[in-house]
Formats: structure tokens, C-alpha cells, sequence
């Protein structure tokens, strides 16, 4: 039963992962692709989480998420909504608050992958888009995001296995909790490896993550 648990948990996580997170990263090197004043500056801004130590942001959000004490409920309550949601310590809120957090650490990491692929499109073809008469939509899907189709699938691939392997912000997060809301198959195998010492059930396992892995990506 925990198996398929950890599974389910698994797919949750990086169904609303990845889609997330590959829009905000987008958005961000869309953002930041102009040539506006401290550019450079907000750039690495974006970055930092993704070089921060995890330990240290997941106790930090850990406070954000505080029901008692945290400041995004005080204000979610400030604004009106008396019952604001639990999230690390609510089993219907435990994984959309881990998806959040996973997302704010990694969009800054494939922003610049992103960032570089925009950078390979020639200012001429938008220039020529606008004489033609394409509004801003049409320029978007047609001369940006058809030449960001390779690095697209490469931000997509790596985000599918680092989605399907996500062990260290859950642990330090929620530890798989409350119950087992954010169980997921990575820190399955360690339990039932290194703290149960049934190597041949959690190898097993580590085989199922391989062949999901490699038959999405």
C-alpha cells in the first residue's frame, strides 16, 4: 500500500512540477531578456535559490508556512479568510506547498537555460515579424517559442527526472508527512533500504523509478 502511496505522490508532484515550473522559468527569461537598467542584477536574483543551501530554505519556509506564527497565513487572514489552509501540516495542503517551493528553487536554474536559447534568436526575425504586421502573440509563438523547441525539451527532460527522483526538499519539508501526503518513491527506497534493511524490496523499487524515468523522458 505504500508503494502505490509513494507512487500516486510521485505523479502528483511532478504533473503539476514541472508545468509550473517551466512556465515561471519561461516567464522569468522572457522578463529578463530586455535591456532594462540592473538587469543583471535581478538575473541573479532569480538564481539564488536555486545555489542556496536547501536545509536552510526549507526551514525558512517552514516558518512561512506556520499556521500559528506564519506570515502567509497572517496575511491570507489579514485579507479576509478566516480558515487558511495548513499546508506542511495539512494532508490536503502538504504537497501543493512542497510543488510551490520546488518551483520558486529550481525556475531561476532554467531561467538561464532558457535565457541562453533566447539569446540565439536574431533580433532581425522579430523586426521582420512586426513589418509584416504580427501582433504580440504571433510573435511570441512564432519566432520565439518554435526556435526554443530544442531547449524546451531539454528543460522539460530534467525537470521529468528531477521531478520523478525528489528526495531532499520533502524530507527536510515534511519528512513524507503528515501521514504519508508527500511520500514519494525516492525516500521510499531510503526507508525501506537504509533504515528497514529490505535492500531487495527497496532495489526493486529503484528499478521501478528507473524504467518511469526512461520511459518518459
Amino acid at each position: 500500500q505504500s508503494f502505490y502511496t509513494a507512487l500516486e505522490n510521485t505523479l502528483y508532484y511532478t504533473v503539476l512540477h514541472i508545468p509550473l515550473t517551466l512556465g515561471a522559468a519561461l516567464g522569468l527569461a522572457l522578463l529578463l531578456n530586455r535591456k532594462l537598467r540592473g538587469v543583471a542584477f535581478f538575473r541573479t536574483v532569480a538564481f539564488f535559490p536555486y545555489i542556496t543551501s536547501i536545509v536552510a530554505a526549507a526551514q525558512v519556509w517552514n516558518m512561512l508556512f506556520s499556521p500559528q506564527y506564519g506570515p502567509i497565513d497572517a496575511v491570507l487572514r489579514f485579507v479576509g479568510i478566516a480558515h487558511p489552509p495548513g499546508w506542511t501540516v495539512s494532508t490536503t495542503w502538504s504537497m501543493p506547498a512542497v510543488i510551490l517551493v520546488g518551483t520558486w528553487r529550481e525556475m531561476g536554474y532554467y531561467m538561464l537555460i532558457f535565457l541562453a536559447g533566447l539569446q540565439t534568436i536574431p533580433a532581425q526575425l522579430y523586426e521582420a515579424a512586426r513589418v509584416d504586421g504580427a501582433n504580440a502573440w504571433q510573435r511570441f509563438r512564432a519566432v520565439t517559442v518554435h526556435p526554443l523547441r530544442p531547449t524546451t525539451f531539454f528543460v522539460t527532460v530534467m525537470l521529468t527526472i528531477g521531478s520523478f527522483k525528489v528526495f531532499d526538499l520533502i524530507l527536510l519539508l515534511t519528512n513524507g508527512g503528515p501521514g504519508q501526503s508527500t511520500l514519494v518513491l525516492s525516500q521510499y527506497i531510503y526507508q525501506t533500504g537504509f533504515q528497514e534493511n529490505q535492500f531487495g524490496y527497496a532495489s526493486a523499487i529503484s528499478v521501478v523509478l528507473f524504467v518511469l524515468c526512461f520511459l518518459v523522458t
